[in-house]
């Protein structure tokens, strides 16, 4: 009976654990969806995808440093500001040639990366999904439209976690 009874109990937790994995989930799904519902921008594939591993971060692992708020927008800020930095040699040349394609713009989109790995250490706001907000950023042409969309978006993903932090569990 004994045996029983630790069995129930184990299979108890395991559902409990499996709730939390679709509470979660759908949390994560609906606050994307109404964020990316808002800011109506879903062409910068990086970004968003970007957007995306944060909301994993926030939503699978709430109570992980990189889930904190400060991170989550701090990280996401360093980013913009390290692929705005990276992009301005390539916006100065008036056209996209050989170089947009070649050693400059690899270099200068890796080093995009570089530079905000470093930002956030130095800043303590690390978040890697903001590593991928600075190779989008130095990537493609971008715009104050899409320099608002990561920090907007990554203002409500920490709100929206902050709020419903108490009701979440670190899944992973």
């Amino acid at each position: 009976m004994e045996n029983m009874h630790c069995h129930l109990v184990a299979q108890g937790i395991k559902r409990q654990t499996i709730l939390n994995y679709v509470y979660q989930s759908l949390l994560a799904v609906l606050v994307l969806v109404g964020i990316l519902y808002l800011l109506d921008i879903t062409t910068h594939a990086t970004i968003v995808a970007a957007l995306g591993a944060s909301t994993f971060i926030v939503f699978a692992m709430p109570h992980s440093v990189t889930a904190r708020p400060r991170n989550v927008i701090g990280g996401h800020l360093v980013g913009v500001l390290a692929g705005v930095l990276c992009s301005l040699p390539l916006s100065v040349l008036s056209h996209p040639g050989p170089l947009h394609q070649g050693m400059l713009y690899i270099t200068l989109c890796s080093l995009s990366v570089g530079l905000a790995i470093l930002g956030m250490v130095l800043s303590d706001t690390g978040h890697p999904p903001a590593a991928g907000t600075a190779l989008g950023i130095a990537a493609h042409p971008w715009s104050w439209r899409i320099i608002a969309f990561v920090l907007v978006s990554s203002i409500l993903l920490s709100l929206a976690g902050r709020m419903l932090r108490p009701r979440l569990r670190d899944l992973v």
